[in-house]
């Protein structure tokens, strides 16, 4: 079991930046991946970046990001305060929405499927406007 807790949003003009933070508590064995997820309105979640905190009990240091947000977006980890972060850059009205942090144990045939995650954050919302 693990408790997931963002923070960092809010918001931003365009072309403005925002850090993303994730903190998770409870148990980080096995093989263990973090993510995030973005969702708006009427809208399927889409997966932003990944970070695999461990493979086989043992630390890892695999990150992944979107094909769409490479570029401007960065995921990044503290392992020892067992939390990940999602750094935003060049932000548009696009990217408005509620940014969620999920985790998973094992091994996900898709890193970047909402329904590979069984254990999901609250939700931060992140605005980007004029």
């Amino acid at each position: 079991q693990v408790q997931l807790v963002e923070s960092g949003g809010g918001s931003v003009q365009p072309g403005g930046s925002l850090r993303l933070s994730c903190v998770a508590s409870g148990s980080t064995y096995s093989s263990f991946y973090l993510a995030w997820f973005r969702q708006t309105p009427g809208k399927e979640r889409e997966g932003a970046a990944v970070a695999v905190i461990a493979i086989a009990s043992r630390p890892a240091h695999i990150t992944y990001v979107a094909d769409s947000m490479k570029g401007r977006f960065t995921v990044s980890k503290d392992s020892a305060k067992n939390t990940v972060y999602l750094q935003m850059n060049s932000l548009n009205s696009d990217d408005t929405a509620m940014y969620y942090c999920a985790a998973l144990y094992g091994w996900p045939r898709r890193r970047l499927d909402p329904a590979e995650y069984s254990f999901w954050g609250q939700g931060t919302q992140v605005t980007v406007s004029s």
